[in-house]
C-alpha cells in the first residue's frame, strides 16, 4: 500500500452527525475481527489495508473516501474546459451518451437488417468491423442499406489497411451526397490494428495520410486510437493509458508529416476504451484519459479549445465469459454504468453472447437497452461527471493518471510505441500483468462468477453463428478454466459428506463448486451419522472428497478414509484445513486460497 490511513479528519453523514475518521476504524475492525480478517491485537486503522483492494497497477482503491486523500491534488476543473478531467463538454447532450452499437457480421444483408433494428430501438451510432474480420469493404453500401448517415454517425474499424474500407465509405458518402452525422469516423489505426495480430505496425504513415486526406474531404474523423487493442491482451488500466497516449502521439506525427497542423489535426482523432466491471478503476480511468491527452496536446502547443479527448468506451471483452453467458449481463451493465459516470462520449455495451459467436437479436436488443435504461430511466447522464468532487474518484483518477503517464515514459525511452513493440518491452510488462491476473484468478481472489465462482456445470450453451475466420484476437480472463469446462472428465468425484446436512454444508458447497469450476461433477453422499452410512452410498469412485466439520474429521475421519482406500478409493482429498490426524491420511486438499487450477489439474489426471 502506498496509501496509509488519513490521520485525521471527520465524516458528516445527510443527518447533519459529525463522526472522526477513528470512529469509522473502530466500527469496521470490530467487523473484521468477528470475520477473523483482524486479529485482536490489531489496531483499529489495520481496517485500511484489510479493506483496501489493490489494482494490477499497484494503485490502492480505498474503502472510504475522506479529504485527507485529495490534499495536495491538482484542480481537476470544469466540465467542458481544460485538463477536462471531468469532461469534454460543459453538459451532457439530451439523449446522455451515444449509443454505439457493434457489427461483426460478414452477411451485409443481416447486418443491414440489425442495423436498422437497432437504430430504431435505442442505438444512435453503428460501429463497424471491416475486413477479413468482418464485413467485407465492396460490402459496405449494401449493409448501410436504409442508414440515414446524415443522421446516424458510423465507425469503421479494420484489421489491417483501413484505405480501401475508407475510400469504399467514402464512397458511399458521395453517392448519397450527404454530410455525414457528426461522430463519423473512417476508423484507421495501423498501430491497434498490429498489435491484436502480434505483428509490428507497418505502413502506419500512408495508412493515417491516406484516411486522414478522405475524412477531410468527407468531413468525418479519421483515426481511432483503439486502447482495447491491449486491453484484450491482458493490459492494465496504466498500460491502457499509456499504450494510448504513446499511439496518439504517433499518429499527430503524421499528420503534421502531412502538412496538417496539430490544432485541426487533433480533433480527427477519438479513443477508444474498455469499460470493465470494476467500476471505479473504469470512472477514473476515462477522467485521467481525458486529463492526460490535454497535456499531452498543451505540450503540442495546441489551442485549448481541442484540448477535450473523444472517447467511445466499450464493455471489456476479456472480462466477458462463455460459459453462464447470463451473468454478461450484470458484468456489461456495471461497467456501461461506469462508463457513462466517466464521461465516454459513446459507449458500445457488447451482446452477453458475444464470445459465444455472433449475437442474436435477442441479446443485442438486451445491449442497446442497457444504456437505454441507464440514461433514460437512471437518469444516469442528467449530471455531468457525477463523480467528480468524490474523493476516492478524485484520488484514484490521480493515481492513475500518474501511473499511466510513467507507463508513456517507459514507452518513449524505449524509442516510442513502435520501437516498444519491435523490441518486446511493451507486450513484455503487458504479459507480467496478464500472469499477475492468471495467478489472482487461478486462486480465485479475483472471483469470475459462473466460472470459477458457482459454475452451472449441466448448463446447455446458446449456439450462435460463428465469427468470420481470424476474428478479434483477444484472451478472456477465465480462458484457463473455460479450457478445463470445454473438456469435461467422465468421472465423478464421490463427495464424502460426513455429518448432518447443516454441518457438511458449508464445506460440500464449497468442494462441489471447485470442481465443477474444472468440469468436474460430484457424487454427494447426503446425511450420514459414521462411516457405514459413507460406504452404504460409496460406488468405487476412484477420487474421493471429504466434507464435513473438523468436530467429524477429528472423530471419525482417519477411520473413513481406511474404509474407502479398502473400498477402492485411489485418492482422497480432504475439504478445508484441518490439524487432526486424518491429515496424514489423506493425499490432497482444498480451502479457500488453493491454486484452483493446480488443484483442478492434480484431481482430472487421477480421475483419467
Amino acid at each position: 500500500m502506498d496509501e496509509k490511513a488519513p490521520a485525521e479528519g471527520h465524516l458528516a453523514l445527510a443527518d447533519g452527525q459529525q463522526y472522526e475518521v477513528s470512529d469509522w476504524e473502530k466500527a469496521a475492525a470490530a467487523v473484521l475481527r468477528k470475520a477473523g480478517r483482524l486479529g485482536a491485537d490489531d489496531p483499529d486503522s489495520a481496517a485500511w489495508d484489510a479493506l483496501t483492494r489493490p489494482t494490477l497497477d499497484g494503485i490502492g482503491v480505498p474503502p472510504l473516501g475522506t479529504a485527507a486523500l485529495v490534499a495536495g491534488l491538482p484542480d481537476p476543473g470544469v466540465p467542458g474546459a481544460a485538463p477536462y478531467t471531468r469532461g469534454r463538454t460543459l453538459s451532457r447532450p439530451e439523449d446522455g451518451w451515444d449509443v454505439r452499437a457493434a457489427f461483426a457480421d460478414p452477411d451485409p444483408g443481416a447486418t443491414a437488417k440489425a442495423a436498422v433494428t437497432d437504430l430504431e430501438n435505442g442505438a444512435t451510432s453503428l460501429w463497424l468491423q471491416v475486413g477479413p474480420t468482418g464485413l467485407p469493404h465492396e460490402d459496405l453500401a449494401t449493409a448501410l442499406d436504409g442508414v440515414l448517415l446524415d443522421l446516424a454517425p458510423v465507425v469503421l474499424e479494420t484489421d489491417g489497411d483501413a484505405v480501401p474500407a475508407a475510400e469504399a465509405f467514402a464512397a458511399v458518402i458521395a453517392e448519397r451526397g450527404v454530410t455525414p452525422a457528426e461522430g463519423t469516423n473512417l476508423g484507421a489505426d495501423p498501430i491497434g490494428a498490429a498489435v491484436r495480430r502480434g505483428r509490428v505496425p507497418e505502413g502506419v504513415e500512408h495508412v493515417v495520410t491516406r484516411v486522414a486526406e478522405l475524412a477531410r474531404e468527407a468531413r468525418t474523423l479519421a483515426v481511432v486510437v483503439d486502447g482495447t487493442a491491449v486491453h484484450d491482451l491482458g493490459a492494465s488500466d496504466a498500460q491502457e493509458l499509456g499504450y494510448t497516449l504513446a499511439v496518439g502521439i504517433v499518429y499527430l506525427r503524421v499528420l503534421e508529416g502531412a502538412g496538417i497542423d496539430a490544432t485541426e489535426a487533433a480533433p480527427l482523432l477519438e479513443f477508444r476504451y474498455a469499460a470493465t466491471d470494476e467500476q471505479f478503476p473504469t470512472i477514473a480511468k476515462l477522467r485521467a484519459a481525458r486529463r492526460l491527452w490535454a497535456r499531452v496536446l498543451e505540450l503540442c502547443d495546441v489551442d485549448r479549445e481541442v484540448r477535450g479527448q473523444r472517447q467511445h468506451a466499450v464493455t471489456s471483452r476479456p472480462m466477458m465469459s462463455k460459459y453462464d453467458p447470463w451473468v454478461n449481463m450484470l458484468r456489461t451493465c456495471v461497467a456501461s454504468f461506469a462508463a457513462g459516470v466517466g464521461g465516454a462520449d459513446a459507449v458500445t455495451v457488447l451482446p452477453f453472447d458475444a464470445p459465444l459467436g455472433l449475437p442474436d437479436a435477442f441479446s443485442r436488443r438486451i445491449a442497446r437497452n442497457t444504456s437505454s435504461l441507464l440514461v433514460s430511466e437512471s437518469h444516469v447522464a442528467k449530471v455531468t461527471d457525477p463523480a467528480g468532487g468524490a474523493f476516492g474518484v478524485e484520488k484514484l483518477t490521480d493515481d492513475l493518471a500518474r501511473a499511466g503517464w510513467a507507463e508513456l515514459g517507459a514507452i518513449e525511452e524505449s524509442g516510442g510505441v513502435l520501437a516498444a513493440l519491435a523490441d518486446g518491452s511493451l507486450t513484455g510488462r503487458i504479459e507480467q500483468v496478464a500472469a499477475e491476473r492468471h495467478v489472482q484468478i487461478a486462486k480465485r481472489t479475483r472471483p469470475l462468477t459462473g466460472l470459477t465462482e458457482f459454475p452451472h456445470l449441466h448448463e446447455t450453451l446458446p449456439e450462435r453463428r460463428p465469427y468470420a475466420d481470424g476474428s478479434l484476437v483477444v484472451h478472456p480472463y477465465g480462458h484457463a478454466f473455460e479450457r478445463l469446462r470445454d473438456e469435461p472428465v467422465a468421472d465423478r468425484v464421490f463427495l464424502a459428506t460426513m455429518g448432518t446436512v447443516a454441518a457438511h454444508t458449508a464445506r460440500a458447497t464449497f468442494a462441489g463448486n471447485l470442481f465443477a469450476a474444472g468440469g468436474v461433477d460430484v457424487v454427494p453422499a447426503g446425511k450420514t451419522e459414521g462411516v457405514d452410512d459413507v460406504l452404504a452410498s460409496y460406488a468405487g469412485q476412484r477420487v474421493v472428497c471429504l466434507a464435513g466439520p473438523d468436530k467429524a474429521y477429528d472423530a471419525w475421519g482417519a477411520e473413513l478414509v481406511t474404509a474407502l482406500r479398502e473400498a477402492g478409493a485411489a485418492w482422497v482429498i480432504i475439504a478445508g484445513i484441518s490439524t487432526g490426524s486424518i491429515t496424514e491420511t489423506v493425499d490432497d486438499s482444498c480451502a479457500m486460497g488453493v491454486d484452483a487450477l493446480d488443484f483442478l489439474h492434480r484431481t482430472r489426471e487421477k480421475l483419467a
